[in-house]
């Protein structure tokens, strides 16, 4: 039987696919009928790919915590060894993750109000509904580094979690 991969390892490899999406998104911009398929296609897969990252490292990383809420005792532990700077980042990717998971709310309504995000998050009024009434692009997951800075964030934590 193969070991599983471990959390970083994982990590990689979905930032090493989502440059795939990016270098899809990049080449659909305004573009034919198709290419905009292939945008919103190449979209949402990496909406998913973000949702499915942090997703794997909470719940490969929540044994470090007793019970309640991770991302939240995440903060405060980075906060307490003096990382405000990737308490930051880890703080706001997880409220995009929420926003991308769960739409407009109090994590949406909080990185509307931030001064700065590593991120663009769209106004309601500029977001687009399908034809099936789903919203989407709360978040702008195609600026450029978006993944990387999720990626990046994540690892940091995880090494910064497994030092302790």
């Amino acid at each position: 039987m193969e070991n599983s991969q471990s959390l970083p390892e994982l990590i990689v490899a979905a930032q090493a696919d989502a440059k795939i999406f990016e270098d899809r998104i990049g080449a659909a911009q305004n573009g034919t009928e198709a290419q905009t398929a292939d945008l919103r296609a190449a979209t949402a897969a990496l909406e998913l790919a973000a949702v499915d990252a942090f997703t794997l490292f909470e719940a490969r990383m929540q044994h470090h915590f007793k019970r309640g809420p991770f991302s939240r005792k995440l903060k405060a532990a980075l906060l307490d060894a003096k990382h405000p700077d990737l308490a930051d980042r880890i703080h706001k990717h997880y409220l995009a993750v929420n926003v991308l998971k769960h739409g407009t709310g109090a994590s949406y309504r909080e990185l509307l109000a931030a001064k700065v995000t590593p991120f663009t998050v769209i106004p309601v009024a500029d977001v687009v509904v399908d034809e099936n009434r789903k919203t989407s692009g709360l978040i702008d997951v195609s600026t450029p580094g978006f993944f990387d800075g999720l990626a990046n964030a994540l690892l940091e934590a995880y090494a910064f979690l497994e030092g302790r």
